[in-house]
């Protein structure tokens, strides 16, 4: 099974994949009942979840009946626990729109829910998020997880996130980042797909972020502090949802 999804994540273009792993994975759901594991996203419950990965798989990670990862499940558990997002009306820019959140977040926010991408055959608008085209101070809020490491200017994506969010209005930036290492790591010379995965970790990523994502963050205008919400949820949790163990919440905020 770690095989086949790993040459599936290798080997099929990003805009076909989640139709190929809605199809296979919901024939996995009868053989994967129990009561170990929770997605709070979907309310399903499991003995285990499917492994996923594009290099090193990784244990209980994909949900088999909505797809939703370990950060998705942290992403959705904060957004409940911590904003109003479910509670109160708002403009959301989705950007790279997840299969496991789009039915939920628009049945919540209905035609103030924006899905964008360049590529997704989920969105409502195909755009570059380093040429966004809507007008300034638009959006509440931007929900953008682990999109700007495929960004050519992470940094023009983000001063244009910046510009269409509100003033008060705030944002989710997840980016993997390596806590070991100080400095984001780029080299626009590596352009293989080969070379990236060897430097970047990844085929189609253009950066290895360090402990300075923060300070991009910032120079961009937000501000932010990040949050290891994985911790502050506690143990029995992190294992009871299978959450991620080295990611840590970014919550900007257009002051």
């Amino acid at each position: 099974m770690k095989t086949l999804i790993r040459f599936l994540l290798q080997n099929i273009p990003r805009k076909y994949l989640q139709r190929v792993a809605i199809a296979g994975s919901r024939l996995m759901v009868p053989f994967l009942k129990g009561h170990q594991i929770e997605c709070p996203v979907c309310g399903k419950h499991f003995r285990k979840l499917l492994p996923y990965g594009y290099v090193i798989s990784r244990k209980n990670a994909l949900c088999p009946h909505c797809l939703s990862l370990e950060r998705h499940r942290l992403i959705w558990l904060f957004l409940k626990r911590e904003t109003p997002f479910f509670t109160q009306p708002c403009q959301v820019l989705h950007l790279a729109p997840e299969y496991c959140f789009m039915k939920y977040f628009s049945a919540v926010q209905g035609e103030g829910y924006i899905t964008a991408d360049l590529e997704s055959p989920w969105a409502k608008v195909k755009m570059n998020v380093e040429e966004i085209p809507f007008p300034e101070n638009h959006f509440d809020v931007i929900l953008c997880n682990h999109l700007l490491e495929h960004v050519e200017d992470d940094r023009k994506a983000l001063r244009e996130l910046f510009r269409v969010l509100k003033p008060g209005g705030w944002a989710l930036l997840q980016s993997p980042v390596d806590a070991n290492r100080e400095k984001t790591y780029e080299d626009r010379a590596i352009t293989s797909p080969e070379e990236r995965e060897k430097h970047f970790g990844q085929k189609d990523h253009l950066r290895a972020y360090g402990k300075d994502y923060t300070d991009r963050l910032r120079e961009a205008g937000f501000t932010v502090n990040p949050l290891d919400y994985v911790a502050i949820l506690g143990e029995d949790l992190q294992k009871r949802y299978a959450l991620p163990q080295n990611e840590l919440i970014y919550y900007a905020e257009k002051k």
